[in-house]
């Protein structure tokens, strides 16, 4: 019988239809990436996932972030990405945590539950953690290297943290996770040189900050502010959700 998923049964088929529906993903950021990652595993099938972040929509994030309109700033993240999940398909459970998942707070997420973890997160201490998390637990995680200043989605590529360059994000994970003896990471980077940025301080989110007033953090806390688009991330979480549902139905 025709329903919502059938043309993608017919690519994985029936078998590979209920494992993804019978999987629970665990999806930490929901922003850019993370936001088109849940996006794509929702309309792939997937009806249970747990949703990880603290950040409220902000008025910058409509440039490039699924759940962000007009309507949605000010509104918690996970919020908006579960009514969303829901609107696609009634029949999922999600799970929401407004939190910031660190090192510190990590011991209260059981990740032997999940069937894959997807980092899309910009802390490299969060990220760190959810690798040896995920490695503890013996769980399969991608993690989403640096989508910032860059313009070239065909630049993007999977591969393992070890054989990545040019992106300064990975080359901070590969120093930390070799000291930590992390064999092996999968990855999506880009191999694109990032840009420079135009510097505008009447455009700048650090002297100009219009985050939420109820936002716990703001992004005027990060080191360097990044400059984005609506296609490096959103073809960065494309690409994390192919990796999950290829590699849960072992389809080529």
């Amino acid at each position: 019988m025709l329903n919502q998923f059938s043309r993608t049964q017919l690519l994985i088929g029936k078998e590979g239809m209920e494992t993804l529906q019978n999987s629970r993903i665990a999806v930490f950021g929901i922003g850019g990436v993370g936001g088109f990652a849940v996006e794509a595993l929702v309309r792939s099938g997937v009806k249970t996932f747990d949703l990880f972040d603290d950040d409220l929509v902000c008025l910058t994030n409509l440039n490039r972030q699924v759940i962000a309109t007009r309507k949605t700033v000010g509104k918690y993240k996970v919020d908006v990405m579960k009514e969303r999940i829901l609107e696609i398909n009634p029949k999922c459970t999600v799970n929401i945590y407004k939190t910031f998942f660190l090192p510190n707070n990590s011991v209260e997420v059981d990740f032997s539950q999940y069937d894959y973890v997807i980092d899309a997160v910009d802390t490299i201490s969060a990220k760190i953690e959810l690798v040896l998390r995920a490695e503890e637990a013996n769980v399969p995680i991608i993690s989403a290297m640096g989508a910032g200043n860059k313009m070239d989605p065909t630049k993007l590529e999977i591969t393992d943290i070890y054989k990545t360059s040019m992106c300064p994000l990975a080359r901070v994970m590969r120093r930390e996770l070799r000291k930590r003896g992390v064999k092996k990471l999968k990855v999506i980077y880009s191999t694109e040189k990032p840009l420079e940025l135009f510097k505008d301080k009447g455009n700048s989110c650090r002297t100009n900050c219009i985050c939420p007033q109820a936002a716990k953090r703001t992004c005027t806390i990060r080191r360097d502010i990044p400059g984005s688009n609506s296609f490096v991330p959103s073809t960065t979480g494309l690409i994390a959700a192919s990796e999950v549902v290829r590699d849960l139905t072992q389809i080529a």
